[in-house]
C-alpha cells in the first residue's frame, strides 16, 4: 500500500480548476506477504472515504487473482488502512504500482456495480480543486448510498477492464422524436438556432431570459424543449432544479414529453432507496434524462449531451456541506470537459451569468423589446413621481393607494397575488417607546410574536420572553416593525370580506391556485402557479428586501420581483404589477422589464471594485493566531488583495449555528439558507482574499497544498476555507 500521484486532467479553457491533486505524508507500510495477484492489471488504485486533507489522493492496493473479475473501475470496496478496514472506490487498474514496497491485498469488493463512472471522477476532482475540498467529500454528494435490496434488480456489473470490451457494451440511446414543441424559443432572438444546434448533435451554449412563468408556454416546458432536442440526436440530459416545487412542474413537462421510462428523478427528498434506484436505471443507460436537485448534477448519463440549470441565482443551488460548491460551477466545469451543451435558464439573470455572456463562453438567448412588451405585465412603481402626486403617504403606506386599487380591480378578472419579505406573524419586533429593537434577555436574539395573541419568543433559541422590559429605556410596550405574512393575510381577510384568502409560506406552501378570484399572500419562492396567470401582483416591502446588508440585495431583490411578476397575465390581458420600494434604480429594470441591462450594470460596477464575480474570493475563518500561521505559507504578494485578519460579528455566527439547525430548504419560507457549519464553531476571525481568475488556480492549489501540509503535521488548530461564499459579502 503506498501513496501515488493521481493522473493529470486537462484543465478546462476558460475555467480556473487546477486538477492535480496534493502531496503529502502517507500511512505507514505494514510487512505482508504478496498475495497471488490477477493475471493483467495486477494494482488497483483506491480513493479513500476519508475527509482529512492529507489522504485526498491515490492508494494502491494489490488485486487478488480471486477478485480479478469483479474488482472493476468503479466499484465500491473496502481495503486496510492504518490498521482498520475503510470504505474506498476502485478508480482504475494498472500494470505497474509506483513503489517497490509490498502492497496490501484488497479487501473486497462490495458490490459489482460500477457506481463511479471516469466522467463522474474527472468532474470531483476538478470541483474539489476549484472549492478547496477533496474528492470523497464531492463524491459524497455525487454517489448516493448503496441500496443492497435494489442492486438485485440491476444484475451484473457495467463493463470489463478491456477498453474495447467497454465500447462494446455501450448501450445505444433510442433515437427520440419530438412529439410536440411548446413553441417557446421562437420568441427569442436565438432561440430557434439553439435548438437547432441541439437537434444537429453540436452543443451549443447559452444563458436564456425567460419569459415564461405559467401555462403551455412556462419555462419547464421550455426546458423540456430543449431536452427532446438534444434527445432526437440520440443525446441524453441533465436538469438541475433549486426544489421539490420546481422538481415537479419540470418532471412533469419532460415525463409528458419523453416518457416516463427515459426520464429518472434524483432528489434526496424521496428517499434512499428511490434515489439510488434511479441513480442505477441512468448508469445502466435505461433511463437517458436526470432531472433533480444538486446531486443530479453528477448523474452518469450515458452519451450526455445538454447540462440545463433552472434559477442559478437561488441559494439553494450551494451544497451545504464542505466544500460548499455551487452547482452552477459543477456544471460549467461538466459542460467543458465532456464538450456537452450547457442552458442556464431564469426569469432574471445573474451576474455569474452575464459574466458568461460578456465574455463569449456563452450566447444570450433572450427576447426583444417587441416581444417583451408584449407577453409582460405592465408595471407600476408606487412610489414614482406620478403617484406620490395622487397619493403623497404612499410612501408611508405598506400597501399604497396604487396597490390596493390594483387588488380591488384584479379581483375582478381572477386571483391577485401579493408577496411579502418575511414569514410568521410580527417577525422583528421593537420598544414602543424608543424603538430599540427588542431582544432576548437569554441570547440577545430578536423577539418574534407567532400571533396577535401569542407571547413573545426569541428567533434563535426559542425561549419565551414572559417579562420584558427595555434594555434601553425600560419600556414594557412593544410594537411590531415588520408585518410577516400570516399578518398580512389577517389584514387583508378583513379589507376584502368574502374573499377567500390563501397564504403560502413557511411550512405551508401551496403549489398552486384556481383561476378564482382570491387573494394570495407569498413570500418569495412560494408564489402558487395560478393556471392562467394572477390578474394583478403587488410586491410589497421592497425596502425590506433592498436593505438587507449583502453585497447581492439589489439583484436578490430583482430576482425575486422578477419571479413572482412574470406569474402575471400579460398587459394585453390586464395583468398589472404594482411594486413598492424606494430604489429608483433596481426598481426601474423591473418597470422596463429589464433583466440583463440590470446583470450588466452590476457586474460593471463589481469590476470598477474588484468585488464577486469579476474576481473570485476565499474566506478563511479560525483563530487569529491559526490564520498567521496559515497564511505564512501561502505566497499572495501581487496576486491576491488580502483583507483581515477581522473579528467575525458574534450574531453572524450565532445566526449561522442556528441556521445550521434548521431544514436546509427554509429558504423558501423567507430566510436564506445558510451553509451548515459555514461559521458556527469555525474561529473567532475570519480573513478574504481576493485574487482573479487568472490567478485561481494557483491560490486554490496553495491553499490546498498549505491545509493538506498542516493536516498531516496535526499542528495548529484548524482553518476552515470556503471559496466565493455567497452569504459572506
Amino acid at each position: 500500500m503506498t501513496e501515488t500521484k493521481r493522473p493529470a486532467v486537462r484543465p478546462a479553457p476558460g475555467m480556473d480548476g487546477q486538477l492535480s491533486l496534493l502531496h503529502g505524508f502517507g500511512p505507514a507500510r505494514l510487512p505482508q506477504a504478496d498475495p497471488e495477484r490477477a493475471s493483467s492489471l495486477p494494482v488497483a488504485r483506491v480513493i479513500l472515504d476519508a475527509q482529512l486533507p492529507h489522504l485526498d489522493r491515490f492508494f494502491d492496493y494489490a488485486v487478488p487473482a480471486a477478485m480479478d473479475a469483479e474488482a472493476q473501475p468503479g466499484v465500491r470496496v473496502k481495503v486496510r488502512f492504518a490498521g482498520r478496514e475503510q470504505s474506498a472506490f476502485l478508480a482504475e487498474r494498472v500494470d505497474e504500482a509506483s513503489t517497490t514496497a509490498t502492497l496490501l491485498p484488497l479487501g473486497k469488493v462490495v458490490s459489482p456495480q460500477q457506481v463511479l463512472t471516469p466522467e463522474i471522477l474527472a468532474l470531483a476532482t476538478a470541483v474539489s480543486a476549484r472549492s478547496v475540498g477533496t474528492v470523497s467529500d464531492v463524491l459524497r454528494s455525487a454517489v448516493p448510498p448503496r441500496m443492497a435490496r435494489v442492486e438485485a434488480e440491476f444484475p451484473g456489473s457495467m463493463g470489463t477492464v478491456d477498453p474495447a470490451a467497454d465500447d462494446a457494451q455501450e448501450p445505444v440511446l433510442p433515437v427520440v422524436v419530438e412529439p410536440r414543441s411548446s413553441g417557446s424559443f421562437g420568441r427569442y432572438v436565438n432561440g430557434r438556432a439553439y435548438l437547432e444546434h441541439l437537434r444537429a448533435g453540436e452543443s451549443p451554449r447559452a444563458v436564456l431570459t425567460s419569459l415564461g412563468g405559467y401555462g403551455a408556454t412556462a419555462w419547464p416546458e421550455e426546458i423540456a424543449d430543449a431536452v427532446a432536442a438534444t434527445a432526437t440526436s440520440g443525446r441524453g440530459s441533465v436538469v438541475v432544479v433549486p426544489d421539490q416545487r420546481d422538481l415537479a412542474r419540470v418532471e412533469g413537462a419532460l415525463v409528458a414529453r419523453l416518457g416516463a421510462d427515459a426520464v429518472a428523478r434524483l432528489t434526496g427528498e424521496d428517499g434512499a432507496t428511490p434515489r439510488y434506484r434511479n441513480f442505477l436505471r441512468v448508469l445502466h443507460g435505461t433511463a437517458t434524462v436526470a432531472v433533480g436537485t444538486r446531486s443530479a448534477a453528477y448523474a452518469p448519463v450515458r452519451n450526455l449531451g445538454l447540462v440545463c440549470l433552472w434559477d442559478d441565482g437561488d441559494d439553494q443551488h450551494i451544497e451545504q456541506r464542505a466544500p460548499y460548491q455551487h452547482i452552477r460551477d459543477v456544471l460549467l466545469l461538466r459542460a467543458e470537459h465532456e464538450g456537452t451543451a450547457m442552458l442556464f435558464s431564469s426569469v432574471g439573470r445573474t451576474t455569474e451569468a452575464q459574466r458568461l455572456v460578456d465574455t463569449g463562453w456563452a450566447h444570450a438567448i433572450q427576447a426583444d423589446r417587441t416581444e417583451v412588451r408584449r407577453a409582460t405585465p405592465r408595471v407600476v412603481h408606487a412610489a414614482d413621481a406620478f403617484q406620490m402626486e395622487r397619493d403623497p403617504l404612499a410612501a408611508q403606506a405598506r400597501i399604497p393607494h396604487a396597490a390596493w386599487a390594483a387588488a380591488q380591480a384584479g379581483l375582478k378578472h381572477g386571483p391577485v397575488l401579493l408577496q411579502v419579505a418575511r414569514t410568521g406573524f410580527s417577525p422583528a419586533l421593537a420598544c414602543d417607546r424608543c424603538r430599540h429593537p427588542a431582544r432576548c434577555s437569554a441570547c440577545a436574539g430578536p423577539l418574534a410574536q407567532a400571533g396577535r395573541s401569542a407571547p413573545l419568543a426569541c428567533r434563535w433559541c426559542g425561549r419565551p420572553e414572559t417579562a420584558w422590559s427595555c434594555a434601553e429605556c425600560g419600556g414594557t410596550r412593544i410594537r411590531a416593525t415588520v408585518a410577516g405574512a400570516t399578518r398580512t393575510a389577517e389584514e387583508l381577510g378583513r379589507a376584502f370580506p368574502g374573499v377567500p384568502v390563501i397564504s403560502s409560506a413557511g411550512e405551508h406552501i401551496v403549489d398552486a391556485v384556481r383561476d378564482a378570484p382570491a387573494v394570495v399572500v407569498a413570500t418569495p419562492g412560494a408564489e402558487p402557479v395560478a393556471p392562467a396567470g394572477y390578474a394583478a401582483v403587488i410586491l410589497l416591502d421592497g425596502n425590506a428586501l433592498l436593505s438587507r446588508e449583502s453585497l447581492r440585495a439589489g439583484e436578490d431583490a430583482l430576482r425575486r420581483w422578477f419571479s413572482a411578476a412574470i406569474l402575471a397575465r400579460p398587459s394585453t390581458a390586464g395583468g398589472t404589477v404594482v411594486i413598492t420600494g424606494d430604489d429608483d434604480v433596481a426598481v426601474g429594470h423591473l418597470v422596463r422589464w429589464d433583466p440583463a441591462g440590470a446583470a450588466s450594470r452590476e457586474l460593471g460596477e463589481r469590476q470598477e471594485l474588484g468585488l464577486p464575480p469579476a474576481v473570485r474570493y476565499a474566506v478563511l475563518t479560525g483563530t487569529r493566531e491559526a490564520l498567521t500561521h496559515f497564511l505564512e505559507g501561502v505566497r499572495t504578494e501581487g496576486v491576491a488583495r488580502v483583507v483581515g485578519p477581522a473579528p467575525v460579528p458574534p450574531d453572524i455566527r450565532r445566526e449561522a449555528m442556528l441556521a445550521a439547525r434548521a431544514a436546509a430548504g427554509a429558504s423558501k419560507g423567507g430566510a436564506p439558507t445558510v451553509p451548515a457549519d459555514a461559521l458556527a464553531g469555525q474561529g473567532s476571525h475570519r480573513v478574504l482574499l481576493f485574487f482573479p481568475y487568472r490567478a485561481a488556480a494557483g491560490i486554490t492549489a496553495q491553499l490546498r497544498a498549505r491545509r493538506a501540509a498542516l493536516s498531516a503535521r496535526r499542528t495548529g488548530e484548524p482553518v476552515h476555507i470556503r471559496l466565493d461564499a455567497l452569504d459572506v459579502l
